[in-house]
């Protein structure tokens, strides 16, 4: 019993870690998930896509305030500031600027943020 748990131990730390914040880098996307969620920073002008809680996220255009979003496979609009769903997302549009599209997207119970 001893062993085990000092084998688990370390091995739980790992995760506990790797579970709670990483950064990853794609083809005109940079995403940072925490255990709350995800952030994908979108560079406009490119075909940019990002996978992230098992959902591929695709922006797909950006007219005045409003954003659209490809999230699982599922199109939402949503205004910068707000919020808007999908069958297995939340997604809010953080920021809008001639370079990049800020959003968060969470899933579960961890949708708030």
């Amino acid at each position: 019993m001893f062993v085990r748990r000092m084998i688990l131990t370390p091995v739980f730390a790992a995760v506990t870690v790797l579970a709670t914040a990483c950064t990853v880098h794609g083809a005109g996307t940079t995403t940072e998930c925490k255990v709350e969620g995800c952030t994908i920073t979108f560079e406009r002008g490119v075909d940019a896509k990002a996978s992230v809680l098992g959902l591929d996220a695709q922006l797909m255009a950006v007219e005045g305030n409003q954003v659209t979003l490809s999230v699982g496979g599922q199109q939402v609009t949503v205004p910068v500031g707000e919020s808007g769903s999908t069958d297995g997302a939340t997604v809010k549009v953080r920021e809008v600027t001639a370079d990049q599209v800020i959003v968060d997207i969470a899933t579960g119970i961890h949708s708030g943020g």
